[in-house]
């Protein structure tokens, strides 16, 4: 009984993987290099997903360009430069804080400073404005006139 629990446990505690048999290289070093690109790069079919995690045609890929790259020399860098310069930065899982990316980065916060502060500005210029008297008995008097017509 402990012997099938112990390998059911191994079992729910390994990590999903799509990579392939066909695609692990036979380095064991630069598989490991390649895994841990993966790890970095989007799934562009289902959103949110690591390409080693994905079973999407695209992913594998991915995953066999990253696999190219790497037994062709590039360095991890420029195997991740690569792929960005062909798909685009929403490849990357962690986007890079440069060029345009600041502005999005920077809108959000600096949206919430600004709801806040008209919404602040709003409520006390609705605090401090005036209360309505009441009627005079002339425009009392009148009002009623009208009603009746």
């Amino acid at each position: 009984m402990k012997p099938l629990f112990l390998v059911l446990a191994l079992l729910i505690a390994v990590p999903a993987v799509a990579v392939q048999p066909d695609e692990v290289l036979p380095d064991p070093a630069m598989e490991s290099r390649a895994r841990e690109i993966s790890q970095g790069l989007r799934c562009l079919v289902c959103r949110n997903e690591n390409i080693d995690e994905s079973n999407a045609k695209l992913a594998k890929d991915l995953r066999l360009l990253v696999r190219e790259r790497l037994v062709a020399g590039d360095s991890n860098n420029e195997t991740v430069a690569y792929i960005v310069d062909r798909y685009g930065e929403y490849v990357l899982l962690k986007p890079t804080l440069t060029g345009s990316n600041k502005i999005l980065w920077i809108a959000g916060p600096v949206m919430l400073i600004l709801a806040l502060g008209i919404g602040i500005s709003f409520i006390r210029r609705r605090q401090s404005e005036p209360e309505l008297d009441a009627l005079s008995e002339d425009e009392e008097k009148r009002l009623a006139a009208i009603m009746k017509d």
